[in-house]
């Protein structure tokens, strides 16, 4: 039995067995998709299998705990079980469902996700899902300063640049074969458009399987990199003058397996799209707004949609809640008729959060069968993307829509008094954006230290 064998019918155990594991990450995410992991030995692998192991929610991060409150139990998903040798020797991964008192907790972003998907389900369709996740590699210079890991990789336009791809060769090789081994498909490695800025694409699968695979490529891409010397960071925007990294959502549905966006006949908006499908790009259009708060998601997020000019000449990042055909200056960018891809989305974003919204979002869309409009024009009431985070977290609060998926897990007998999902993370960012309008910037000295 290995990886690329089903896992369906195995146990925790024999799948460690089988791989020669020594060790296992349990591993989950907070709501700002901090990655948290306890190392399990395999002689406690039919405890942690059974029963899980336990952690103090608090001290987590953003998990809707108090230090008074009950450990969390992060209960193994089998299906998701990765031996990661390349990493370390004997190493795998399993991703976990974050119970408290036996009960799924409705803050833990996997758990949300999975109501999204049973809601799908409820509709009648399987969602699909492919992700880009783009990144830069830096380093450190003496004097604590961010500088290109690749000190040659300097050009204006260094996007697709063959020499940048061979000087980072083994980085890039070693990622593609962790991926391959995975059963991931990595079919292509790219230079992107900034100076160290790089993108590594594998397979879309169902919506559950790859936000795991973006929660766990993040973390072996820094693990890889910080074995190397080098930092790999997702930060939106680590630098003013460069395009900023995004996380494109490549988004489907299938009714018992069968395509349901590809038009059968004339399609007079010419992209080849169902009704259905238009129906979901409507209900992204309607709900952007209050989208942005969740698939970007902190204060630099708004650095890269707000970015004017770079060194490439592009910024590649949506102003505008728009869609359009093989156009990526698109809110949503339809390449085919399979398929439309969410640009709106960065590096920052909670992948599990991020696409439990967009289904949410699109569900609403088809349920209401709202019209898109015109190809390549905005809403009449979305003028534009929210400005900043704060602007983006008052549109979340006043959209029933995207705090309904967010509140997604919470169960029927929730106590009245305790905050929602939707409250304590828009609460949580809100407090996110002042922490940083308090901090006094090096532009701020700049601009009025001597200027009155």
């Amino acid at each position: 039995m290995t990886i690329n064998d089903t896992t369906e019918n195995a146990t925790l155990a024999e799948l460690c067995a089988a791989n020669d594991t020594k060790f296992i990450l349990a591993m989950f995410v907070d709501l700002r998709g901090k990655p948290c992991a306890k190392l399990v030995p395999v002689e406690a692998v039919d405890e942690l299998a059974t029963e899980g192991v336990g952690f103090a929610g608090y001290a987590v991060g953003a998990i809707g705990q108090e230090p008074k409150d009950p450990d969390l139990m992060a209960i193994p998903d089998v299906n998701s079980f990765l031996p990661i040798p390349f990493i370390k020797e004997g190493l795998a991964v399993v991703q976990c469902d974050p119970h408290v008192e036996g009960k799924p907790w409705p803050f833990a972003p996997r758990n949300i996700l999975k109501s999204l998907i049973a809601q799908t389900a409820d509709a009648g369709f399987e969602p699909w899902v492919g992700a880009e996740v783009e990144y830069f590699l830096l380093k450190r210079a003496e004097d604590g300063s961010l500088v290109t890991a690749d000190a040659a990789d300097d050009s204006d336009q260094p996007c697709y640049d063959v020499r940048g791809l061979t000087r980072m060769y083994d980085h890039l090789t070693t990622v593609s074969t962790a991926m391959n081994q995975l059963g991931w498909s990595n079919y292509a490695n790219d230079h992107e458009d900034g100076n160290g800025q790089f993108e590594q694409n594998f397979k879309y699968a169902d919506a559950l399987t790859t936000a795991d695979r973006v929660v766990t490529l993040r973390y072996l891409l820094s693990a890889i990199a910080g074995e190397n010397g080098m930092i790999a960071t997702f930060m939106p925007k680590p630098f003013a003058d460069r395009t900023g990294s995004g996380l494109h959502f490549h988004l489907s549905l299938t009714k018992g397996g069968e395509p349901v966006f590809p038009q059968v006949g004339e399609d007079l908006r010419g992209l080849g799209l169902s009704e259905t499908a238009y129906g979901f790009i409507g209900g992204i259009l309607e709900h952007a707004p209050a989208l942005q708060a969740v698939i970007a998601p902190t204060v630099n997020s708004y650095k890269r949609t707000g970015a004017t000019a770079t060194r490439s000449g592009a910024s590649w990042a949506p102003r505008k809640a728009t869609y359009g055909g093989n156009d990526r200056t698109h809110y949503i960018r339809v390449p085919d008729d399979q398929r439309v891809e969410l640009r709106g989305g960065d590096g920052s974003a909670n992948p599990y959060l991020a696409v439990a919204a967009l289904l949410g979002a699109g569900l609403d869309g088809i349920k209401r069968s709202l019209d898109p409009g015109e190809v390549g024009a905005a809403p009449s009431h979305v003028a534009e993307l929210p400005l900043t985070l704060l602007h983006a977290v008052e549109a979340l609060e006043s959209d029933a829509v995207v705090t309904g998926a967010l509140d997604a897990a919470i169960p029927q007998d929730w106590p009245a008094d305790q905050a929602t999902v939707s409250t304590y993370f828009s609460n949580l960012k809100r407090e996110e954006f002042f922490h940083w309008h308090s901090a006094v910037s090096p532009w701020e000295v700049d601009k009025y230290l001597t200027a009155f």
